[in-house]
């Protein structure tokens, strides 16, 4: 057998059992849990950026009066 059909065939190997062990652990995706703390840090990361973008205005249009 060819050096590079033999590579070729290690790596399906590998692949399949990858995919075969995700599939039967059964924890698939996400828990809600886990999209609350997300979703809370993403909230809280737009709310700080409201705030330094309010700033920055306020500061600028303070400079033109």
């Amino acid at each position: 057998m060819e050096p590079m059909l033999v590579v070729l065939r290690l790596q399906y190997l590998l692949l399949t059992t990858s995919l075969r062990e995700r599939r039967s652990r059964g924890d698939e995706g996400a828990s809600t849990l886990e999209m609350v703390i997300i979703a809370l840090g993403l909230m809280a990361m737009a709310g700080l950026l409201i705030a330094a973008l309010t700033v920055a205005v306020t500061n600028r249009t303070d400079k033109i009066k």
